[in-house]
């Protein structure tokens, strides 16, 4: 859920609620998506591929084509969907054309002790698994109920955007463990320390 979900010296989140917002949770607290390594443990971590997965083909160009469709969701995920917006329209295009593509075929093959593990068709294309981090977000963006339930950390300085699916909607952080516990140490700060004035 946390930190260190799937490569732990990456620091890589995923408990944002949706695909498409674990791959905007990649900006904080700095770049995380700064090697090809890196994008593929996120990809694996994300569950996009089944973990063993070789992903050996994967390059730069696709760590640039998943940033780019990052600030693409960004856009849509933080702006009000206004029409005549050119910076909205445009991030709404792009997300729409690589949707397009065909997301990777999985498939069910029986492992060495009989159980069904699921595994792909074939090895994953970038295009591919582009497509379905923005078939993922334009599911969010086209889902009024999804939508409402958007929130943005309330931590100081956290940029991370969830979904907020708690029992009564009062999720405030994007990690309970990392914000809110930043959270309580201020408050016992504050309150130290007006017990001392």
């Amino acid at each position: 859920m946390a930190l260190g979900t799937a490569t732990a010296p990456y620091e890589l989140r995923f408990d944002a609620g949706r695909t498409c917002l674990d791959l905007l949770s990649t900006t904080h607290p700095e770049e995380r998506l700064d090697s090809v390594d890196v994008l593929r443990a996120w990809i694996t971590g994300s569950g996009l591929v089944p973990a063993d997965t070789a992903l050996t083909h994967a390059d730069t160009g696709w760590l640039l084509s998943f940033r780019e469709l990052r600030a693409q969701i960004d856009r849509l995920v933080r702006c009000r969907p206004r029409p005549g917006v050119a910076t909205y329209d445009l991030a709404l295009a792009r997300v729409n054309d690589l949707a397009r593509t065909a997301p990777p075929a999985p498939r069910a093959v029986r492992g060495e002790d009989g159980q069904l593990l699921r595994r792909l068709d074939g090895p994953p294309g970038c295009a591919a698994l582009l497509a379905a981090v923005a078939r993922d977000a334009v599911d969010l963006l086209t889902d009024p109920v999804a939508r409402a339930a958007l929130r943005q950390c309330e931590g100081d300085n956290c940029p991370i955007v969830y979904l907020d699916t708690s029992r009564g909607r009062r999720r405030r952080w994007c990690s309970s463990e990392v914000c809110g516990n930043r959270e309580r140490v201020a408050r016992h700060r504050r309150r130290a320390a007006l017990s001392r004035a």
